[in-house]
């Protein structure tokens, strides 16, 4: 707001003009020289002028006594000098929970499309992930207001600054100075409410952008997945559409609505049940009941319970490890890849065989060459002993991995019970083992039972 001076003595007398900001907080000054015969500006007029404006706080003396003198030396006009300053009042903060900055860190920017450099975005993601008790918000501490005083001396009020923080909605809980989540899941945020959902819905299809799924909980994919991009699940996965997989991990349930088609690389391991309509050119293992409508097609399966295919579903080639068994509408194909059913064995335990029967392999190529040496005579005493002593710890191992695959082979057996049962065909050329005895299909059985006829130590196919 200008305030210009009244005239205080002759009109050619140095003169000093006053403005003041709307506030009042802050006083301004334009000086001007004398003319002619005027009086130069003096302190004696600066006083003058303070009283008649009422200047009598934050008031900047020094300054003004050093510019009206500078003015009228030079004789040239100085404009705007902060002549006074008074301090303004501080707004009051009320307390609020303001979301902590660290979870937006954790969000992965989309890709940019317009960037050429090695960047995988199927590792980003636009979702919060959140575990149990994380820090969701935290209370900010309320600020006392501070009050004010213009260049006048007049008090001035503060007021209050009421800050929109966030609060806590589903599966939170609020403590003295958090927001906490209550499980693990999406942090989702509406309308300054924070929430964790337990299920992460994907309303359209996984690729860039969301990038690899990882949550804790269930996941619910309505659209496809494209290729390349992998789903690590706490809970179970259900996927409405067909699953063009590459890696998929799930400690509950895996079910597909469509059916699964692999690369050959392809890999699933889930940890419920699993249910599609189909299985191409992948490795899945389950350890529940797996589920297939129509067909698996050169696939390898494992299932630590049975292979459910009912009346329709048939088995074209690859590999199915069923513990308990399986039924299906046919098994195997005229021509290509040959169909091995296995059935009765723990597939866990015997991996683990197979690999202490490699180690052996590699223990015997050892013991043979150290032997070897030793048969020839050699001066070097020493270098024989080390020689003798390595030969005495690999026949340790040796021996110790012989006792571990009879400890395997005694309980890799499991269910001397589980059956193949076939509605349909099963094709020539189709291996069927249970408990490690194997039946092999030379010529086509329809409408068969296979089964372990365990006192003729057999397998066998029986009518349904």
């Amino acid at each position: 707001m200008d305030n210009p001076s009244a005239a205080i003595g002759s009109p050619n007398d140095g003169k000093v003009n006053i403005r003041f900001s709307e506030d009042d907080i802050e006083a301004w000054a334009d000086f001007i020289p004398p003319r002619g015969n005027g009086l130069p500006i003096s302190n004696d007029y600066i006083l003058k002028l303070l009283a008649k404006f009422n200047i009598t706080y934050g008031l900047h003396w020094d300054t003004l006594k050093e510019t009206a003198l500078q003015c009228n030396l030079e004789q040239k006009p100085i404009t705007n000098i902060l002549i006074a300053m008074g301090n303004p009042p501080v707004k009051e903060v009320t307390e609020y929970f303001k979301k902590n900055p660290h979870l937006t860190e954790q969000k992965k920017p989309l890709p940019d499309k317009s960037r050429n450099d090695q960047i995988d975005y199927r590792t980003h993601s636009p979702f919060i992930i959140v575990n149990k008790d994380q820090v969701l918000a935290v209370k900010m501490p309320r600020i006392q207001g501070r009050e004010g005083k213009n260049v006048h001396g007049v008090v001035m009020p503060f007021g209050m600054n009421y800050l929109e923080g966030v609060t806590g909605g589903a599966n939170t809980r609020v403590t003295e100075k958090y927001i906490l989540s209550e499980i693990n899941g999406q942090l989702v945020e509406a309308d300054k409410v924070l929430s964790v959902q337990k299920d992460l819905v994907i309303k359209g299809s996984v690729g860039y952008s969301t990038g690899n799924i990882i949550f804790p909980g269930d996941v619910l994919i309505n659209g496809a997945v494209s290729d390349g991009f992998k789903i690590y699940s706490g809970g179970s996965v259900t996927i409405k559409q067909t699953f063009d997989v590459t890696e998929v991990i799930t400690k509950g349930d895996l079910n597909v609505a469509g059916g699964i088609v692999g690369r050959g690389r392809a890999f699933l391991k889930v940890g419920g049940f699993l249910r599609t309509k189909f299985i191409q050119n992948c490795n899945a293992a389950c350890r529940k009941i797996i589920s297939v409508d129509t067909e698996i097609s050169n696939s390898s399966v494992f299932t630590m319970e049975t292979l459910d295919m009912g009346e329709k579903g048939k088995i074209l080639g690859g590999e199915v490890y069923a513990i308990h068994g399986i039924k299906a509408g046919g098994i195997g194909k005229d021509a290509g890849r040959a169909t091995h059913i296995h059935c009765g064995v723990d597939f866990t335990l015997q991996k683990d065989k197979e690999k202490h029967n490699n180690t052996l392999r590699i223990l015997a190529e050892k013991l043979a060459k150290l032997r070897e040496f030793m048969a020839t005579p050699n001066p070097d005493t020493e270098k024989q002993a080390k020689v003798e002593e390595a030969l005495h710890l690999l026949e340790e191992e040796q021996k110790k991995t012989t006792a571990e695959i009879g400890d395997l082979m005694g309980r890799i057996n499991t269910d001397v019970n589980a059956t193949v049962e076939v509605i349909g065909e099963i094709a020539p050329g189709t291996l069927i083992e249970i408990c490690e005895i194997a039946l092999f299909v030379a010529e086509p059985l329809k409408h068969v039972r296979i089964r372990l006829d365990k006192p003729g130590g057999k397998v066998i196919s029986e009518p349904l």
